[in-house]
């Protein structure tokens, strides 16, 4: 399964820098209220091919204003469990905080995950990913009533490749978002973002085999794992995201849910170039994440 932690900095480094803080939908801007409390429940699914995990977490916060003046949610972790069984954190993970925001003028970045247990990176991560669409939604001048919808170009390849276990590791996505409803009652919004393949994905296939298309778009995901002993399992897809998140007026996640599927087409190699590989496999990679605002 690919690593998700450089994706995840790769866009939220994009929206913090690349965008303009000055950029942002009228129907989207907010003020939330210093010193509220949040308390959101996660829970995951993961199936990857025929072995399925899950977990479930808690994050408690408050909102802040930082040393900048600009209002954050600053949370700490607790309650995880995976697969029903409780997991017990470190007193370092406990004491670990988290910042994140979706205002535009916040500059989204990777928390210290030299801190994290290992089993408590993958929930602070899918937070991060629903702040990040939150905060690029705001970013959209074009996002001003429903029905609205704004598509975002990006292309360049995110890696999570560590050179170690995973000697390349990329994926290409561009940003579909659409403003899809309006609750005067609840006083929320509601955002559909969707991270969809590029037209011309910019990812790097090393061999031929992998250019042909694993779904209905040119493969815009690759993976390639050091399995050892000059032995490589090597991995094309086509990977898409959904986010629906739900923001209430003041600028406040109160739900999201996130459906992740990747399709793929696997071979294993005995040399680096790829060139002698087996017979293929397919198989779908789905990662279902939802998170919602308890108080």
């Amino acid at each position: 399964m690919r690593m998700v932690a450089v994706f995840v900095f790769e866009v939220a480094v994009m929206c913090s820098g690349l965008l303009p803080a000055r950029a942002e939908s009228p129907a989207l801007r907010s003020q939330q209220t210093p010193g509220e409390a949040l308390r959101y429940a996660m829970e995951a699914r993961n199936t990857d091919g025929t072995q399925t995990t899950a977990y479930r977490a808690q994050a408690d916060g408050v909102v802040k204003r930082n040393t900048a003046g600009i209002l954050v949610d600053e949370f700490g972790w607790s309650q995880l469990s995976f697969g029903g069984a409780a997991f017990s954190l470190s007193p370092a993970s406990i004491s670990l905080r988290q910042e994140l925001s979706t205002d535009p003028a916040f500059r989204l970045s990777m928390p210290d995950l030299s801190k994290a247990q290992p089993a408590l990176i993958g929930p602070m991560l899918d937070l991060l990913t629903f702040y990040v669409d939150a905060q690029l939604a705001r970013r959209q001048d074009g996002l001003r009533t429903v029905g609205d919808r704004v598509y975002v170009k990006h292309g360049t390849p995110n890696s999570w490749a560590d050179h170690v276990r995973y000697t390349l590791g990329e994926d290409s996505i561009d940003f579909d978002i659409t403003l899809t409803a309006r609750d005067p009652q609840t006083r929320t919004l509601t955002l559909v973002v969707k991270h969809v393949p590029p037209a011309m994905p910019q990812i790097h296939l090393p061999a031929d085999w992998m250019r042909a298309p694993v779904g209905d778009t040119p493969n815009n995901w690759v993976q390639v794992k050091n399995a050892g002993a000059g032995k490589y399992v090597a991995s094309v897809g086509k990977e898409v995201f959904t986010d629906e998140i739900r923001l209430r007026v003041d600028g406040t996640i109160g739900s999201a849910v996130m459906e992740n599927p990747v399709e793929v087409s696997e071979r294993d190699c005995s040399d680096a170039a790829l060139l002698h590989c087996g017979t293929t496999r397919r198989y779908r990679i789905l990662r279902h994440i939802e998170v919602r605002l308890q108080k």
